[in-house]
Formats: C-alpha cells, structure tokens, sequence
C-alpha cells in the first residue's frame, strides 16, 4: 500500500502556523486586491491557529463583521482588517513598491 501524500490544503495549514509563513502568505492576497482570495486566506490562518473557537467572542465578531463586508461590497475595510490580523498575531505594514 502505497503512503498517503499530503494535501495541498494540509501543507498550507500546517505551514501557516509559523506567523512568518502567515504573515507573507496574506501580504501576498493582499496585493493581489482579491477580497474573496483575502477572505479565504484568513479563513486558512484562523484554521492553522486552531480555529476559529479558540479566539474571543470580540475576534469571532470582528471576523464575521470583516467577513459579511467582504461578501457585501467587495471591498477590503482597513480598520476591521486591522482588529483581526491583530488578533492573529499579525500587522498591516506599509513598504516602498518594488518598481
């Protein structure tokens, strides 16, 4: 019997408990403008945190406010952003852009 290989998806998750790997793979989404890409990537980095019951009920709230807005408009809202990479254990940065 041959061994079972590893997903995709179980790679992703496992490499996303490093903050470092969470921290480039949303920077990444986040360039690409993408706010449903954005909102499956913190959906993974919740996920590879343990989910999303091992937060506070003002994070799970927060993610759900950030969530619903992004199904809304379409649109990335900065300051809900903020509060949940926070809780994550992230932060938003601003960098020169590469020419």
């Amino acid at each position: 019997m041959m061994p079972r290989s590893t997903s995709y998806h179980e790679k992703l998750i496992k490499d996303l408990q490093d903050p470092l790997e969470a921290a480039a793979y949303i920077e990444v989404v986040i360039e690409e403008s993408d706010p449903t890409m954005l909102n499956k990537a913190l959906r993974n980095v919740i996920e590879a945190q343990g989910g999303i019951d091992n937060f506070s009920v003002a994070v799970q709230q927060s993610y759900d406010k950030f969530s619903q807005i992004l199904a809304e408009k379409g649109e990335i809202e900065f300051y809900s952003l903020s509060t949940l990479l926070d809780a994550l254990g992230l932060q938003l940065a601003v960098t020169v852009k590469s020419a």
